[in-house]
């Protein structure tokens, strides 16, 4: 049995729900903040120190993308905005972390 349609056509690729998933999670920083989220919400400033080489404009553009996905969520705290893994986001990390695991299980192989 086939898990995909043969042959696959660029409409396939393009209407796929795992392709639209693995875009996201394969940008530069969407996994690190993901993974990061997932020790507990914090504050977009917090987000800023704990990532070196991660620019504000685009942990901004990160996080509205996550946040447009359904991954994360916004809310008012106090005096800042805090961001937070959705159920979504939470239901996502135990893939990560197998797939981070894995790799690192297998980089012997690339060298």
């Amino acid at each position: 049995m086939s898990l995909l349609p043969l042959p696959v056509t660029s409409a396939d690729r393009e209407s796929c729900e795992a392709t639209y998933v693995l875009r996201r999670v394969g940008e530069k920083w969407s996994v690190l903040i993901l993974v990061i989220l997932g020790e507990g919400p914090m504050g977009f400033n917090e987000l800023d120190r704990t990532v070196e080489g991660l620019s504000r404009r685009i942990l901004t553009r990160t996080l509205r993308g996550l946040e447009s996905d359904g991954l994360i969520s916004r809310t008012p705290a106090a005096d800042r905005m805090e961001y937070a893994l959705t159920d979504s986001g939470q239901s996502l990390l135990p893939l990560i972390v197998a797939l981070g695991e894995w790799a690192i299980e297998h980089a012997r192989h690339r060298r």
